[in-house]
Parts: C-alpha cells; structure tokens; sequence
C-alpha cells in the first residue's frame, strides 16, 4: 500500500512540476509578446496618433474616446476593436503608411484583437477610473501629454507622472478634488 502511495505521489509532484515548466513557458511568450521590443515600432502596428487625432491639414481630427470609447463610463478607456478601425479604412486606404494598414486588415480578416502594448499604467495597489476623470471635466491631454501631436507611442510622455503618488497628488489638490488614501487606494 505504501508503494502505491510512494508512485502516485511522485507522478503527481511530477505531473506538477512539467504543468509549472510548460505555465512558465506560456509566460514568458506572453511576456514576449507584450514587451515593445517585440515589434520594430514598439507596437504591432505603428498607429501614428497624430494623423488621427491631429488637427494639422490633412489629419483626422478625432476626439480620443472615439477609440478609447469607454474612458467617460468605465475605469479603462478602452482600446478599439478592428472593426472600429476597418469602418474607415475600408474606405480611406491609409496612403501615409500602407503596410501598417495592411497588418489591421490582416488582424480584422483573422477575427484576432491587435495585441496593443501598454504604454499607460499606474502601481497595482493603486485606481484611476477614467469615468470620473472624465466626469470632472478633466482634458486626457492632463494625464498623457499631448498625444494627438505624437506619431506612434512607443514610451510614456517623459511629462507623465502617473507612475508617482506626488504627481497625482499635486493634480487633485490643484484641482480641487479629495486627496484622501482611499479615494485612489481601495
């Protein structure tokens, strides 16, 4: 009986240990993936800001939520699906930078999200929702810099303070709003 139990138990911490190697496998590509020097722009695709959100001659224009549609009701702004993206450039071929447009049309036409690489991101221990920010009337210029003047992101604008506690203090108290722990820390 005691055998048994010997086996069975070394096949399971066996059976453990090669499900932990092949997890820290799936890791570690991951990770991969999701490193800007995974791409040659940083990105998967080289999204040039400017040109959709600039309001020089011949750019868009667009206001940020028209891609980051849920930042005015939800703690994430959101990142646009293909098929937002592909509503216009069906039409508009994206004469700037074809090849780019190409690879959005190849996500869309595999039905595969495009795995954006986060640029914007404060601690774990704390929360920025979007919606109240936006709520309060705040510009998304306040907390990224001027985005719609940048061509493809790749790095946080060296202004953003998002990473440090006395940035984001310093905005509330400018602004008016509470500075107390649990307002950002829950």
């Amino acid at each position: 009986m005691t055998k048994h139990w010997l086996i069975g138990g070394l096949a399971g911490v066996s059976a453990l240990a090669g499900l932990a190697f092949v997890r820290a496998q799936d890791a570690q590509t991951r990770a991969n993936a999701e490193s800007p020097a995974a791409y040659a722009a940083g990105q998967p695709i080289a999204f040039p800001h400017n040109i959709h959100a600039g309001s020089e001659p011949g750019q868009s224009n667009m206001d940020c939520q028209y891609c980051h549609f849920s930042a005015e009701r939800s703690v994430d702004a959101g990142l646009p699906p293909s098929e937002l993206c592909m509503g216009c450039h069906q039409v508009i071929p994206g004469a700037n930078n074809p090849q780019e447009v190409d690879k959005l049309k190849d996500y869309h036409a595999r039905g595969e999200s495009i795995p954006w690489v986060r640029i914007y991101k404060i601690s774990d221990h704390a929360h920025f929702p979007h919606m109240r920010h936006i709520a309060a009337g705040l510009q998304c210029q306040q907390c990224h810099g001027e985005v719609q003047t940048m061509e493809v992101l790749s790095s946080r604008d060296p202004a953003w303070g998002g990473n440090n506690m006395g940035w984001c203090i310093s905005c509330h108290r400018q602004e008016g709003a509470s500075d107390d722990c649990a307002v950002c820390h829950y």
